[in-house]
């Protein structure tokens, strides 16, 4: 048998075996993350900090904090508890670093972005304070953020492991048995 076909049979069987086992479309969610519209408003909040300091915007700035402070202060605190989970089992310190590095650097390189546009920059981001105004969950400002591809100084790992069937059916068998072990007594 030639290399050729054995390659294409190759791939046929990867493919039919892709759509015979759904498992694969069952990944980690990673767009509904708690921790992806966290980063994602983060990003946005940083975006508008930066273009109100270059382009002399900060009303602007503090019409969106006011509009939005609860959402904001609701993301830092779970961006905040994503780093802790992810960097706090050393200790509080080290957690606390891996966040003000984050934020130290998400202002960096959206900042050097802006310098790096000139001044068209201030043209091209002073609409955003506007296009903002109408929105009114977290979810519709992660989706905006999203859209308009802000930019992250780096990637984390914000997926959330998918939950398994047979993982639940026995954590609800376990929890049963221990009802009925403690009604022996």
């Amino acid at each position: 048998m030639s290399l050729l076909i054995k390659r294409f049979i190759f791939s046929g069987l990867i493919v039919i075996g892709l759509y015979s086992n759904p498992s694969w479309a069952s990944t980690a969610n990673c767009s509904n993350s708690s921790s992806h519209e966290a980063f994602n408003i983060e990003g946005l909040k940083s975006e508008l900090m930066v273009t109100a300091l270059s382009c002399q915007a900060q009303d602007q700035y503090n019409t969106f904090i006011s509009q939005f402070r609860s959402i904001v202060s609701n993301q830092e605190v779970k961006l905040k508890n994503y780093f802790r989970s992810n960097y706090g089992k050393r200790s509080t310190k080290a957690y606390q670093k891996a966040y003000d590095d984050y934020i130290t650097q998400l202002a960096n390189i959206q900042s050097s972005q802006g310098l790096k546009a000139g001044t068209i920059f201030c043209l091209q981001r002073m609409s955003m304070f506007d296009e903002i105004k109408p929105l009114k969950t977290a979810n519709e400002l992660s989706q905006y953020a999203e859209a308009k591809d802000i930019i992250q100084p780096t990637s984390y790992e914000i997926c959330q492991a998918p939950s398994s069937a047979k993982t639940n059916k026995i954590s609800k068998r376990r929890r049963a048995s221990n009802k009925r072990i403690s009604h022996k007594k």
